[in-house]
């Protein structure tokens, strides 16, 4: 039995028709940065919903610490808010936690899951990254903060290859538009998330995919799911931790074949 629902307070986008998909983005992200250049791929199929977690995008920073049942039922109910009664949830980074979360309270509603370069509990490796990212955004210093998170985001072919005028616009960039809630989808990451009692009960189709470049949330991580999940789906990626960067064609290609196949 589905877990009863609040009324979601998270700003959100809305594109597209067909069955419902609901998506879940990672920490210090947001719907556009993370899912912004497969919209159209997945919109072209779908009913999208893009809730922003707290303190991105449209939604305002929460006045309390997150938790991961309370943001997993924000955004179920964001969906259902905007007519959708069923529907698959896909989570990138941080999002996959969450949509295993979605899926384990809502079952009746979530059809499917798709997790890219996700993890169900971060190792001392991916909590030692975390703290960091942490601790550079209480400092203040962004400049090193964009740089760490392009050297840990990005993978090694493609950093090789970029322009180092290309390199300095895209940290003064990011340097400049870190999310405000970004702390708190840090606090929630290092000290709330652990699904991996979730894994074994997740009982419709699921499709994990990995990023096999990635430094942050290594293949360890995506294994884990894979192998801890029923019945589920295993793909990867050449790509670092940021597929919408490196490899958004064959991402979107991934989900949208996937959740064909499903609602077929």
């Amino acid at each position: 039995m589905s877990t009863a629902l609040p009324t979601s307070s998270l700003g959100r986008i809305v594109r597209g028709t067909g069955p419902g998909l609901l998506l879940a983005h990672g920490a210090g992200g947001g719907i556009d940065a993370n899912f912004g250049p497969i919209m159209d791929a997945l919109s072209a199929q779908h009913t999208v919903i893009g809730p922003d977690y707290p303190g991105t995008g449209r939604t305002e920073r929460a006045q309390a610490p997150l938790s991961l049942d309370g943001l997993a039922d924000a955004l179920v109910a964001a969906a259902v808010e905007e007519g959708q009664d069923t529907f698959a949830v896909a989570g990138y980074s941080l999002g996959s936690a969450v949509a295993v979360r979605a899926a384990t309270r809502h079952p009746d509603r979530v059809t499917a899951v798709v997790l890219t370069a996700g993890f169900a509990h971060p190792n001392p490796r991916l909590l030692l990254a975390a703290k960091l990212w942490r601790d550079l955004l209480r400092a203040g210093d962004l400049e090193q903060l964009a740089a760490f998170v392009s050297l840990i985001g990005l993978s090694a072919p493609a950093l090789d290859t970029v322009a180092q005028v290309d390199l300095d616009a895209a940290l003064k960039t990011t340097a400049a538009t870190v999310p405000p809630g970004t702390p708190d989808h840090l606090d929630l990451l290092l000290d709330h998330v652990d699904v991996r009692a979730d894994l074994a009960g997740l009982d419709v189709p699921t499709l994990v995919i990995s990023t096999t470049l990635d430094q942050l949330v290594t293949p360890h991580h995506h294994r884990q799911f894979a192998e801890a999940i029923p019945g589920a789906r295993y793909a990867e990626i050449t790509t670092g931790h940021l597929p919408f960067v490196e490899q958004p064609q064959q991402w979107a290609t991934l989900i949208c074949d996937f959740l064909r196949d499903v609602h077929s």
